[in-house]
């Protein structure tokens, strides 16, 4: 399986984190979400271990915290929409700062902003120790569907290559004197994106040729046989097990 081409996420380092193999990492985040969805909203202090547990292995890893804060943007829609829970959710209202919200809607808000910002945080600390090969060889260990293994493996090598595509068409525009200004210009970014469409499924179509003239049967070769040894297997269970624990104890004290 190919596809070793580094994405922007991931930070090079030689970190006991980043030596676990992807499989662990993949099932400890994944035990790690599922504990964090499962614990209840109102034991808040749940969640302060649960961020301390992520600020030691981004420790661990050596990855900044500012290099992981700087990747939690990509929740800021929903961010947003916790916002507007207080103002909109019904039930019975409390002033905070004189405003008038919605009890419900606070309770909501804080769910969605705890819960949410902590799994972003363990998949962009995933992500940042873990190269995109890694990850899919990691989820082909798991047992992964393959056609959904060689569908994901197809998009991250192909992406950049279509992206460059339409950077070309992009420089071949500007090169004309095009200018996009209102929507005047509507018509033209159309017909850009009917051709890049058809000329991916062109390229599509050209790939898949060489794949089957070179013996393709509907599955990819391993190339790298990805294994865990009992002690990497319990570094890696050690997040979602003291993860666990917490939420055991805060639904004792709820």
């Amino acid at each position: 399986m190919g596809a070793g081409h580094t994405h922007q996420l991931y930070r090079h380092g030689h970190s006991a984190v980043h030596r676990l193999p992807p499989h662990c990492k993949l099932a400890a985040v994944f035990g790690f979400v599922l504990v964090v969805v499962a614990t209840p909203r109102e034991a808040v202090w749940a969640f302060g271990g649960y961020a301390l547990l992520i600020g030691a292995v981004a420790r661990a890893a050596r990855t900044p915290v500012l290099f992981v804060l700087k990747r939690l943007a990509v929740e800021v829609p929903f961010v947003a929409f916790a916002l507007l829970l207080p103002f909109v959710a019904e039930g019975p209202r409390t002033d905070v700062l004189g405003l008038s919200l919605s009890e419900s809607g606070l309770w909501g808000a804080w769910n969605i902003l705890a819960k949410g910002t902590l799994g972003v945080a363990a998949s962009v600390l995933l992500a940042a120790t873990t190269e995109l090969r890694e990850v899919l060889l990691g989820l082909q260990r798991l047992r992964m569907p393959p056609l959904l293994v060689q569908i994901a493996s197809f998009m991250l090598r192909y992406g950049e290559v279509i992206t460059a595509e339409l950077r070309r068409m992009r420089i071949a525009r500007e090169s004309r004197g095009f200018e996009a200004r209102g929507p005047r210009s509507w018509g033209v970014l159309a017909k850009s994106a009917g051709a890049l469409f058809i000329r991916s499924y062109e390229r599509g179509e050209r790939v898949h040729l060489a794949m089957l003239s070179r013996g393709y049967t509907g599955s990819m070769p391993v190339i790298d046989e990805v294994t865990g040894t009992r002690a990497q297997w319990s570094h890696a269970a050690a997040l979602p097990l003291t993860a666990l624990a917490v939420c055991l104890l805060g639904w004792s004290f709820v």
